[in-house]
């Protein structure tokens, strides 16, 4: 089956008109964070303006978008109370601040290691598990457009004619893109389309909500600013923790829709390079009265959908963000609540992983419980922790299995010497089983272990070889170890005469883990 996000290039076109449909999506949702974590909503704007300006033009997966993000925005709400507490009205914001150039700085470090690689490790059970859970958590998140909104107060469900004219418009939206590319051949971006022709329909004369609802985002050009917040010992204490939790959940979202618009277009981002352009975004946004952000696989997806490939789109999206800031609030701000919901309910069916319900009965069953175990915890905490509970299950499954794939084979059987074969890998996890093998009161005077077809990954792997020898010379035997790396060797001086280790010409080459 064709991959229908496979398209490795894009053109100008698609790229300015896939931005400009992105820029619409990212209003409300920078508003919405804001509020969230208890911020003016201009500071949600400010954040996705510089963020996906710098990561669009320099960042290292392009057509992906980052901006304010609301995974950062539930880590912020204590920061912010507690801010508010500490020195009064308005110096959360400031506190947030300070911060977000604090989580920045911690991003280029991660960067500069190079310490994005480690997101390789991540199983593909845990990346269906990832996006599953985003897309349930996105489709929640737009339950909450079915309510009564005023600025940040949230009220009651809509009821009667309120509720069915939102969604009319929501099916209304949905219908055309999904229609729309049948009959133009994609020759303009349905999600904006559909956007357009709802408002259309709105001014009209419908009566609904609108961006303008929740606040509106006029304002000025985001000017340097240096966070009021004492430089002291116990400013950094208090705001060091939050950094560190910010800038990882930032770094694990943006590595994993990496890794994700990678699969899509069937292409490669550097991983490295866009954690350190994140983290130089955030540092600038700090200054810049911005919240920080990250990648938004949401906004990537319709990105990705309606053709987007370049830097030109993310900088499309930039702009236009700034345009709305500046001079295109009255029309921002009628745009329908229903049109941008309806977009995001797309984006839902996109990002589904709908093959995780064919992998039942298929796929081993470990791998279904890992999916399951991530997106419930990305449902109910975060992504990091999700990914991070994912890694660790995926893991100990790993180690389970393998420790049972250690085999004992006789190579030779003599009155005076047994030369065993060992197949699988010697470490903790497996050391228990490959003592088990050993019977040393009814093997012969000398035991040879070939290890040839094995490797001792770590110390644990080491001491299970001493142990073993020790018991093969209580009862006034030798064990011989064949086909160990050198590195091994080494470590197992200390044995002296408990084990007689053979020197060959074709003994491997590889090094054990040390601690």
């Amino acid at each position: 089956m064709k991959n229908p996000f496979y398209k490795k290039r894009g053109n100008l076109k698609d790229d300015v008109l896939s931005g400009i449909t992105v820029a619409l999506a990212l209003v409300p949702e920078a508003i919405a964070f804001a509020f969230v974590a208890g911020v003016p909503p201009l500071t949600g704007m400010y954040a996705a303006f510089i963020i996906c300006l710098i990561t669009s033009l320099f960042g290292g997966r392009p057509g992906m978008i980052s901006a304010a993000a609301g995974s950062l925005a539930v880590v912020m709400v204590a920061l912010v109370m507690e801010g508010n507490a500490r020195g009064g009205a308005g110096a959360g914001l400031e506190y947030l601040l300070a911060t977000v150039v604090l989580m920045g700085l911690i991003q280029l470090v991660i960067g500069w290691l190079k310490l994005g690689r480690f997101i390789r490790l991540v199983p593909h059970p845990v990346m269906m598990g990832f996006v599953n859970g985003l897309a349930v958590v996105i489709f929640l998140a737009q339950l909450g457009m079915f309510k009564e909104r005023r600025g940040a107060i949230v009220g009651d469900w809509l009821q009667g004619p309120a509720m069915w004219t939102m969604l009319g418009l929501v099916a209304l939206t949905m219908l055309i893109i999904h229609f729309l590319p049948k009959l133009t051949k994609k020759a303009i971006p349905s999600s904006l389309a559909a956007i357009l022709v709802v408002t259309g329909v709105v001014m009209a004369g419908v009566n609904t909500q609108t961006v303008g609802d929740l606040s509106s985002v006029a304002g000025g050009f985001p000017l340097p600013h240096m966070p009021r917040v004492p430089f002291t010992w116990a400013t950094l204490t208090f705001i060091f923790p939050y950094a560190v939790i910010l800038a990882a959940v930032g770094l694990i979202e943006s590595l994993m829709t990496v890794q994700l618009v990678d699969e899509l277009t069937e292409t490669r981002g550097r991983g490295n390079r866009e954690a350190v352009v994140l983290g130089f975004a955030n540092v600038v946004a700090g200054f810049f009265k911005g919240m920080g952000g990250c990648a938004l696989i949401g906004q990537t997806l319709i990105n990705i959908r309606s053709g987007g490939r370049g830097r030109t789109s993310g900088f499309v999206a930039a702009m236009g963000l700034i345009i709305f800031i500046l001079v295109g609030a009255p029309f921002i701000d009628r745009i329908p609540i229903a049109a941008l919901t309806g977009v995001m309910f797309i984006v839902v069916i996109s990002t589904f992983e709908w093959a995780t319900f064919n992998t039942v009965g298929k796929a081993p069953k470990s791998d279904i419980l890992v999916i399951a175990i991530v997106t419930g915890v990305t449902v109910a905490f975060d992504l990091a922790i999700a990914v991070l509970v994912g890694v660790i299950v995926s893991a100990l499954v790993f180690a389970w299995k393998s420790a049972k794939h250690v085999q004992l084979t006789r190579q030779k059987d003599g009155p005076d010497e047994r030369i065993y074969t060992l197949e699988g890998l010697l470490y903790f996890g497996s050391v228990r089983e490959f003592a088990e093998r050993f019977d040393p009161a009814n093997d012969p005077e000398n035991v040879v272990i070939d290890f040839r077809e094995s490797r001792v990954c770590d110390l644990s792997g080491l001491e299970a070889l001493n142990a073993l020898a020790l018991r093969y010379r209580k009862l006034g035997k030798t064990l011989h170890l064949r086909h160990l790396s050198s590195d091994c060797r080494a470590m197992l001086q200390t044995a002296g005469s408990l084990v007689d280790i053979e020197v060959m010409a074709d003994d491997p080459h590889y090094s054990v883990a040390r601690v």
